[in-house]
This record gives structure tokens, C-alpha cells and sequence, in this order.
């Protein structure tokens, strides 16, 4: 995510060139591929055919005009792919944050829920103290009263 990060959109030559922060060229990584095809020769993939059949009867440039379109197409895909990359990216980063917030909330509730049930132990403790001294109190009014009459 960092690398999608720092990448950037930039127009060069009427093409779209996609760069990042370490130099990364779409243009540099096409010019390997055509040594590489230079000194090897085409390779035999009827699958990969990006030129249609068509392009057989198509001049040099018209097929150059033609790659060059489907070029700047691939190219506005993956800027929009690394445009959803980012968004998605900004999303999990606020869910994240939105996590962390609600477990440290979550974390703050447990410590006042065992601070409240502690305060209720407590008083229940007290009144069932004063309950005893109440019957205490209410047994010696009653010995009183009798001893008064």
C-alpha cells in the first residue's frame, strides 16, 4: 500500500507514464521488453494476441497508433485501479482507527463497570450492616419497653 502510495499519474508524449518514488517508468519497463523481444524474437502465443487478426492487414503505424490507444487505455485502467487501491486503503486506515477507538473505549467501560461493581459490593456490605444494627437496636427498644412496664 505504501509502494500504491507513492505512485503517480503523469502525462509524457500523449501517453500516460505511471511513476512511483524509486523511479519505477512504464516507458523504461516497455523498452526491456522490446530488447528482450529484439534479441529473442517474438514469441508464438496465439492467446496473446493483442493486435486482432485485422492488424495483419494494418500498416506499421495505423498497428502503432493502434497499441499506442490500447496503451493509454491499460494505463487509465490501472490509474483507476490505483485510484480504488488508495480509497480502499483510506478506508481500512479509518476503520482501523474507528477499532482502536472502540477498543480503547470498550477497555475504559470494563474498568468503570468493575469499579461500579466494586461500589455495589461495597454497599451492599454497608447495608446489610446497618440492617443488623437496625434489628440490634429494634431487639433492645423491645427489651426496654418491657423492662419500662
Amino acid at each position: 500500500s505504501s509502494k500504491l502510495r507513492n505512485m503517480e499519474v503523469q502525462g509524457g508524449d500523449g501517453a500516460a507514464v505511471l511513476e512511483d518514488s524509486i523511479g519505477f517508468s512504464l516507458t523504461k519497463a516497455i523498452s526491456k521488453i522490446e530488447e528482450k523481444l529484439k534479441k529473442r524474437g517474438l514469441p508464438d502465443c496465439q492467446e496473446d494476441n493483442i493486435v486482432p487478426d485485422i492488424g495483419n492487414e494494418m500498416g506499421a503505424k495505423t498497428q502503432i497508433r493502434f497499441l499506442k490507444a490500447k496503451l493509454r487505455v491499460t494505463q487509465e485502467d490501472l490509474a483507476n485501479v490505483v485510484f480504488e487501491c488508495r480509497k480502499k486503503d483510506d478506508e481500512n486506515q479509518d476503520l482501523e482507527t474507528r477499532l482502536k477507538d472502540t477498543e480503547e473505549e470498550n477497555t475504559r467501560l470494563q474498568r468503570t463497570i468493575s469499579l461500579q461493581q466494586s461500589h455495589t459490593e461495597k454497599y451492599k456490605m454497608l447495608s446489610q450492616e446497618a440492617n443488623k444494627k437496625s434489628e440490634r437496636l429494634q431487639q433492645e427498644v423491645i427489651a426496654l419497653e418491657k423492662v419500662l412496664q
